[in-house]
């Protein structure tokens, strides 16, 4: 019995010079835009950022230059000079997380705690 081939799902096609945002490609990112990631890894979060403000390509439209990346894979590119450090958690805080896990790992039928 052959097989029922599956059906693609239609991307969107929109030329590159329709798009919204300017994109790049890996590797050809100019200073001072980054992702959410890098940007985490900066010890910094969004801050002022309105939105992105410009679109990092997947790996697979980067061999199709003229038409514009909409593939999930793809990458928001923030300001990084309108970031802001992030914040510090107070005393506080900690100790009602550390409540709430606690409540979390209690059994209710024995009443102990397990890890």
């Amino acid at each position: 019995m052959p097989r029922t081939r599956k059906q693609r799902r239609e991307v969107a096609r929109v030329p590159r010079s329709l798009a919204a945002l300017p994109e790049f490609d890996r590797g050809a990112v100019p200073k001072g835009l980054v992702t959410r990631r890098a940007l985490r890894e900066m010890g910094l979060s969004p801050g002022d950022n309105e939105g992105p403000v410009a679109i990092l390509r997947c790996c697979l439209c980067a061999t199709r230059p003229n038409w514009s990346c909409r593939h999930p894979t793809r990458g928001f590119l923030l300001r990084v000079d309108l970031a802001k450090p992030k914040r510090i958690t107070t005393h506080a805080q900690e100790l009602a997380l550390d409540r709430a896990m606690a409540a979390r790992s209690i059994c209710i039928r024995c009443l102990r705690r397990y890890g």
